[in-house]
């Protein structure tokens, strides 16, 4: 892999760092490992009652990324979070067990769809979030970005809007060297 994306999907920030990182994929022909991240893991399970249904649709769906992901399948894993995000940020719905259903369907992902609720999969879960925090960690949220030939991973980039090709090709060129010096630990920008 060229590149392991720590991901929650229920995230619209996450949401508009994966969109540059598959352009940047497509454009440099590099393989992406999606992998969970969990908010509520994160969390320490502590959900708001407004968030309840988004956070248990985002589970089931990290489930299902760990189950593809567990058999090398990290193209469809990858289309599934695509349909998933159409579904829901790029929609403005929040994310429901109806649109992970839709998106499952809709990824051709049927043959798969059994790991949503199966729970043997939430261990995987946890140790793909403990991966990516003690990689990136502490203080860190979703999502993870980690490369080969890199002692730690970064939480993010955190991006405002999905930059052109040719800017989203500037930030890979300019963070990939950062994330391999060992030297390297942060940038930050408030947010506005």
């Amino acid at each position: 892999m060229d590149a392991t994306f720590f991901f929650d999907p229920i995230c619209p920030w996450t949401w508009r760092t994966s969109r540059w990182l598959v352009s940047v994929a497509e454009a440099r022909d590099l393989r992406i490992e999606w992998r969970a991240f969990s908010l509520s893991i994160l969390n320490g399970g502590n959900v708001p009652p407004e968030y309840a249904e988004a956070m248990a649709a985002s589970g089931r769906a990290l489930r299902l990324v760990e189950a593809l992901r567990a058999e090398s399948r990290h193209d469809d894993a990858g289309r599934f979070y695509a349909e998933l995000g159409a579904r829901t940020h790029d929609a403005g719905n929040p994310p429901s067990g109806k649109l992970v259903d839709a998106a499952v369907e809709a990824a051709g992902l049927d043959d798969a769809a059994a790991a949503l609720d199966d729970e043997s999969w939430d261990d995987a879960v946890h140790a793909s979030h403990a991966l990516a925090y003690a990689s990136a960690g502490p203080d860190i949220g979703s999502p993870v970005l980690m490369v080969p030939g890199a002692d730690r991973g970064v939480h993010g980039p955190i991006l405002t809007e999905v930059p052109g090709t040719d800017d989203a090709l500037t930030l890979w060129d300019s963070l990939l060297p950062l994330l391999r010096m060992p030297a390297f630990h942060e940038i930050k920008r408030g947010r506005h």
